[in-house]
């Protein structure tokens, strides 16, 4: 948190919108076929061949979305990248492009975009997309990007939200909790140093956790391993908001219920000794923390052979009928209504 002010610092103003274009992007190689024309036209061209095509897009606000006191400027960029990459294997594609568009205000010199686009970069060689375009401008508060990823599927490859069915079981990837969990150590040791600057933060009790809130991976393996197992999950989406929000979306747009089982939410030992810590209850943490961007999805209850005793995977509860409600059914047995407290974009805070 400690800022170095001996850094060498190059005003944007120097290169203008158009240098500063050809200086962020050089480095970057188109590496899929289906990308025809990347930057240094007016528009991109991607051959969308025979498949159907994937689109989606995130807007990260500074103070809003994110906070620089505490979040490296290249673990912005991959984070960024890794925000929008989710969407895409949430929908059971393949991600092959991405644009970037960017506002900063005048405090940013060229070595801070630079440090944004070693993530972006990162990200792009990781997963195997190619940067194809964007915009930048300048901006009155502070920093602004938006992604903007391409994907592609075969139709009848794409999962939906609205398809989940009665007795579905309820799968998620990974384990839920530690994204939130970080960001709360990271927002308390912000306050430490705010009373104490020259206090440096012991981190090492929560690697883990800092690491799924700063550096978080989109789950582009899920599809590969979905479909050694032989099978085809009948609705999906990402956990950005929380379990409990996305369990919701898919009820409310497949018009079913759901039972989803405390006992059964994967919890990292960090985040069960770090809720200890702060006096958290792992469940709410579990079910409304978000940014854990690992993939809920249903698979129908035939396929429970194929899925059980997985590492990948933790089955968290099944589809009812929609009259019976969405429930929480606790470790002593009681079911209780299901409720959203995750991420609200547009709440008041």
């Amino acid at each position: 948190m400690l800022e170095d002010k001996n850094t060498q610092k190059t005003s944007l103003a120097e290169l203008g919108e158009f240098g500063l274009i050809n200086h962020i992007t050089k480095y970057f190689k188109l590496q899929n076929p289906s990308s025809i024309k990347g930057i240094g036209d007016d528009a991109a061209v991607i051959d969308a061949s025979e498949k159907q095509t994937l689109v989606t897009t995130d807007l990260l606000i500074e103070g809003v979305h994110f906070d620089l006191s505490y979040m490296p400027l290249k673990h912005l960029g991959y984070k960024a990248v890794m925000i929008n990459l989710s969407d895409v294997y949430a929908m059971n594609g393949v991600a092959e492009q991405i644009t970037v568009s960017i506002a900063v205000s005048n405090r940013f010199p060229l070595e801070a975009i630079e440090e944004l686009y070693a993530g972006i970069q990162l990200a792009c060689e990781t997963y195997q997309v190619d940067l194809i375009g964007g915009d930048t401008t300048s901006s009155t508060k502070g920093m602004l990007i938006s992604i903007t990823a391409i994907g592609k599927a075969a139709k009848e490859d794409i999962v939906y939200r609205n398809t989940a069915k009665e007795t579905d079981l309820i799968v998620v990837s990974g384990d839920l909790g530690a994204a939130y969990l970080g960001l709360q150590v990271l927002e308390r040791e912000k306050q430490v140093f705010k009373v104490d600057p020259n206090n440096q933060p012991d981190l090492d009790n929560y690697t883990y956790l800092i690491e799924r809130q700063l550096k978080p991976e989109a789950r582009k393996d899920i599809a590969a391993l979905l479909k050694e197992l032989d099978i085809k999950p009948t609705s999906m989406i990402d956990i950005s908001d929380g379990l409990s929000s996305e369990v919701m979306h898919i009820c409310s747009q497949s018009k079913v219920g759901c039972k989803i089982y405390e006992d059964k939410l994967p919890l990292d030992p960090q985040v069960i000794s770090t809720c200890e810590e702060f006096e958290l209850d792992s469940t709410m943490v579990a079910l409304s923390g978000g940014e854990d961007y690992e993939l809920l999805f249903t698979v129908p209850i035939a396929d429970f052979d194929k899925i059980k005793g997985n590492p990948n995977f933790s089955v968290v509860g099944h589809i009812t009928a929609e009259n019976q409600g969405l429930n929480l059914v606790t470790r002593a047995g009681q079911e209780i209504a299901l409720k959203a407290q995750g991420w609200n974009a547009l709440k008041d805070n």
